[in-house]
């Protein structure tokens, strides 16, 4: 097989998905032309139409929903189930037969993502599928319109054989980036590299700057990503330094995993038409209202896309029995839609404000962790924050860079440059400065691709590495006490901006493993504590640190030996974490793979 011809950039995103793409043989420093693949998909039963997005739904059918040969593909005849624009439509009239959201559901860590879940609320479980085949079907589609628009019948144009960097969130722990890789190479995509979303989007500015973007950006500069997504908040801070003359990025900070975006919106929009229709005494049922939320989702898609004086219909379909009996119709507008939103999620808030924790429930339903507090402009607040001595300060950006389809309301924009220029110092007179954006909905992908080429040393390259510190538990040597348990310290085995291809060995720490019987290893990260070094022992962190997994293992050995071992950590070129014990006796290495099984299993062994 001959070298890649392309390098492609995939946003999985929880609402789109999107392939970009330039060619490998672009010469260092010229401007690379990125383009966006026009993506085949069901528009309608029996309808393909190419689009230069493929959202992120599918539609699983029952067998009398739809009509033979209906969902056929040009690639696939006998295709059973919907993804894309049909999947979108169809399932918010039939809710219970809708996956969305896959993607969060790839980081929920209270359930089983091997499991066949979803839809959540669907009955029909032979024709459920995990988090990560859903995933996989997504990537899939993505791959059979690639090969079948660009590829032909040439195996050197395929997809699988091009250079592929895959985007997921920042705030994606190790274990969600590598259920990531996992549903790439069940969709026949072996060798896929992570970039993150916020990183992506800025390389996209980039690429569209050319050499002008050291032109927009100095010295000093501290830039702001906002990435608000159709699933998720992504924060991460850039800082601008100079090494020999020349202006140099290095990623800083990464927020935490936040469940904040367009489906809360639409949520919230919802929520807000359901409430005057019960003013009018009527009411909706839970199967209404998730087919509401699907058309609200629709209504502020089309809205935001087409400017302040559209406005959209919303259908809820009748069902009976004291609930609203006919089919009831209203209009969505651009202000009503940038009200809701503005004054629900974009507060006007103080730097000290943090989000609200409320009250938990002893009892709630399963099912996504969205965040209880829906306020950006709060979680933004504590992302900026940060301990200096003992006392917490905010760090103020000097630039933002906003990213996600929310971002083409203007007001938006501008309510979060208001509300980050108030927290300033009083003398500070200088606003913080937006780069401009031409495509909020492209970039990410566009960004992945020219990430392609800075690889190449053919485009300019963010320092990065890992955006969390990790940690392994390890017991403490101490007498046992009756009826206690002995105390876990946390050992740093893999600090914040670990870079891709390094590695560590803890030559100088020694530990017990045992061997030939099942054992577990909590795994700890934190996106606070970004100082700790390799080796370091916490014993107290409060909620510094949290819990990632249990990996549980029956490592190969006699029964019940305790082999004296070194800890080595190694982080791969894909943007993965490998953990390996190495005997000190003989050298034999045993590699520790992540559990994803639910909490409350792995907390009971």
């Amino acid at each position: 097989m001959s070298e890649p011809i392309y390098i492609i950039g995939i946003d999985l995103g929880t609402t789109n998905s999107i392939i970009a793409y330039t060619e490998t043989t672009i010469e260092k420093g010229v401007k690379p032309k990125i383009k966006v693949l026009e993506i085949p998909q069901l528009v309608g039963s029996g309808v393909i139409e190419k689009r230069n997005m493929l959202p992120s739904f599918i539609y699983v059918p029952g067998k009398h929903d739809v009509s033979e040969k209906s969902l056929s593909l040009p690639w696939d005849e006998n295709n059973k189930i919907a993804i894309g624009e049909y999947a979108k439509d169809r399932g918010s009239e039939l809710p219970q037969k809708l996956i969305s959201s896959s993607k969060s559901w790839l980081c929920n860590t209270m359930v089983d993502r091997n499991k066949k879940i979803l839809p959540w609320e669907g009955a029909d479980e032979e024709s459920k599928l995990s988090p990560i085949e859903a995933s996989s079907v997504i990537l899939r589609h993505l791959k059979d319109s690639w090969n079948y628009t660009i590829a032909k019948n040439d195996d050197n144009l395929k997809m699988e054989n091009q250079e592929i960097f895959l985007t997921v969130p920042a705030s994606f722990d190790a274990v969600a980036r590598e259920l990531t890789v996992k549903s790439a190479e069940m969709a026949g995509l072996l060798h896929v590299t992570l970039i993150e979303e916020p990183q992506a989007a800025f390389y996209a500015w980039i690429a569209s700057m050319g050499d002008a973007w050291r032109e927009k950006v100095k010295k000093g500069d501290l830039i702001f990503v906002c990435d608000i997504g159709g699933g998720t908040t992504d924060f991460t801070l850039i800082e601008v330094s100079e090494d020999n003359g020349e202006l140099t990025l290095e990623r800083i900070a990464v927020g935490n995993h936040l469940l904040i975006g367009g489906e809360n919106m639409d949520l919230a929009l919802a929520y807000s038409i359901a409430k005057q229709i019960q003013e009018k005494g009527k009411k909706l049922d839970s199967w209404q209202m998730r087919g509401l939320w699907h058309s609200c989702r629709n209504a502020k898609e089309l809205i935001f896309s087409k400017g302040k004086n559209a406005s959209y219909p919303v259908t809820i379909l009748g069902r009976g029995s004291g609930l609203i009996s006919g089919t009831i119709k209203t209009d969505l507008s651009y202000k009503y839609i940038e009200k809701i939103i503005l004054d629900g999620f974009f507060t006007v808030s103080e730097s000290s404000e943090r989000p609200v924790k409320k009250h938990k429930s002893g009892i709630k339903e399963f099912g996504l962790s969205y965040e209880s507090d829906p306020s950006v402009t709060k979680h933004m607040a504590q992302f900026l924050s940060h301990k200096e001595k003992d006392t917490e300060k905010i760090r103020i950006p000097t630039v933002v860079l906003f990213n996600g389809g929310i971002m083409k309301a203007k007001t938006i924009r501008e309510r979060i440059l208001e509300v980050l220029n108030s927290w300033k110092p009083k003398d500070e007179k200088t606003l913080i400065k937006e780069l401009k954006v031409n495509d909020f909905d492209m970039a990410v992908a566009r960004g992945a691709a020219y990430y392609g080429l800075a690889r190449k040393g053919k485009g300019v390259r963010i320092r990065s590495g890992l955006s969390k510190t990790y940690y392994i538990g390890v017991e403490a040597s101490v007498p046992a006490v009756p009826g206690m348990e002995n105390p876990t310290k946390a050992l740093c085995v893999a600090p914040f901006g670990m870079e891709e291809g390094s590695d560590s060995i803890f030559k100088d720490q020694e530990f017990a493993l045992v061997v030939g019987e099942p054992v577990k290893f909590d795994f700890f990260g934190s996106s606070i504590r970004l100082d700790d070094k390799v080796g370091t022992f916490i014993e107290d962190w409060d909620d510094e640190i949290k819990e990632i997994t249990t990996i549980d293992a029956t490592l190969d050995g006699e029964n019940g030996s305790i082999i004296p071992v070194n800890i080595e950590i190694k982080v791969t070129e894909v943007g993965t974490i490998e953990f390996w014990c190495v005997s000190k006796i003989d050298g034999k290495k045993w590699k520790l793979e992540f559990n994803v099984r639910e909490k409350k299993e792995s907390g009971n062994d």
